[in-house]
């Protein structure tokens, strides 16, 4: 299944949203593993998947997601992102989301992006 090779190639795994939407209805679960792969697929001139998780790291920053946040930074050392650009998105994380919310996730993620090399 090309969806499901694609998806591993950006996760690792299969995403548990898939996995649930699939044990519900299979249709379903094709639709949102079409969904998934659509959003991750390298588009010519479009933002490469590096680019697309640091986007989404950004998001996970600003709306305290920090266990998602650290996570996203595990991608982003398969993907090649650079301490500058991590840091470069923790900072419009903090200027979307306040200063408090920035606040809150830096210790976690700091920390995984010591642990990880950054």
């Amino acid at each position: 299944m090309a969806d499901e090779i694609q998806i591993n190639d950006v996760k690792g795994l299969q995403p548990r949203s898939v996995r649930y939407a699939k044990q519900m209805d299979e249709v379903f679960g094709e639709g949102l593993a079409g969904f998934y792969g659509a959003v991750w697929a390298d588009r010519e001139n479009g933002l490469s998947k590096k680019h697309k998780h640091l986007l989404v790291f950004a998001i996970a920053c600003s709306n305290l997601k920090t266990e998602s946040a650290v996570k996203i930074l595990q991608r982003l050392k398969k993907f090649g992102a650079t301490a500058e650009e991590i840091k470069d998105a923790m900072m419009i994380a903090a200027w979307t989301g306040g200063i408090q919310n920035f606040t809150d996730v830096s210790p976690e993620v700091l920390k995984e992006m010591e642990r990880l090399g950054f």
